[in-house]
């Protein structure tokens, strides 16, 4: 699906995406990854969600987000609130939904100035 952020200076707008990954800023991703509001959008969780654990989660503190949005993949799955427990005793906020769902609030939140991470999975055998 092809989305329409607005977009703002140096931030990091999901211009299309699929569950074969994303194109940010005109480079395609297909490999599960991070995209902070700006800064360097990097990969992330290699093992996909079954392998996911508390580092992939604690690794995103030092993007010093407001909230994590989650994009589990193509349908929602919610971790076990373990992993995602330094994120918490943060006071992140962290929002779960397929990854579909995770681009499309990433940009709204995005959108409106929000100092938002996506933490994306993708299905690509599904």
């Amino acid at each position: 699906m092809k989305l329409h952020a607005e977009r703002t200076e140096g931030s990091n707008a999901i211009a299309r995406h699929s569950m074969d990954g994303v194109v940010v800023d005109g480079q395609s991703h297909t490999h599960n990854l991070v995209v902070p509001w700006q800064g360097t959008i990097f990969a992330w969780a290699p093992g996909g969600f079954n392998a996911l654990k508390e580092h992939d989660f604690s690794q995103l503190l030092g993007l010093k987000p407001e909230l994590v949005v989650f994009g589990s993949g193509k349908r929602i799955r919610f971790a076990h609130p373990s992993l995602m427990r330094p994120l918490i005793d943060a006071r992140i906020g962290v929002e779960t939904m397929d990854t579909a769902a995770a681009c499309r609030t990433y940009n709204v939140l995005l959108a409106e100035g929000r100092c938002v991470v996506a933490a994306l999975l993708f299905d690509p055998a599904a």
